[in-house]
């Protein structure tokens, strides 16, 4: 079995069933000929994104990568949610983790001074 257990949450799950229920009713709607049918279905998986996002920021979706076993079953909800995930794209898009993903970059020389080629301390 895999280490990585990806979309095994609630919000995975509600997304997909969301999503799946959308795409049923535009595929209804193309069969029936009817526009109203195939415009809900649409709206309905379009609605499915801000749905899984939001519960994924509430805990109950999972970071990306290995998780230890005691966090694989479906209704524990992720502690960190709050802090973000470190190389989640939904928790940067919220404002969340940006702490952990930062890149210190150092000052650029001044004149006349020397680019240190090691960081090692003589």
């Amino acid at each position: 079995m895999s280490l990585y257990d990806e979309g095994h949450t609630i919000a995975g799950w509600t997304g997909f069933g969301v999503a799946a229920v959308g795409g049923c009713a535009v595929g209804l709607g193309v069969c029936a000929v009817s526009l109203p049918l195939i415009v809900g279905g649409l709206v309905l998986a379009a609605v499915s994104v801000p749905v899984t996002w939001v519960l994924h920021l509430a805990g109950w979706g999972k970071p990306p990568g290995v998780r230890p076993r005691g966090q694989w079953p479906l209704r524990v909800r992720d502690a960190q949610a709050r802090q973000g995930h470190t190389g989640c794209l939904s928790c940067r898009l919220a404002g969340r983790g940006r702490g952990a993903a930062e890149v210190t970059v150092p000052a650029a020389p001044r004149d006349g001074e020397s680019i240190p080629l090691t960081s090692a301390v003589e």
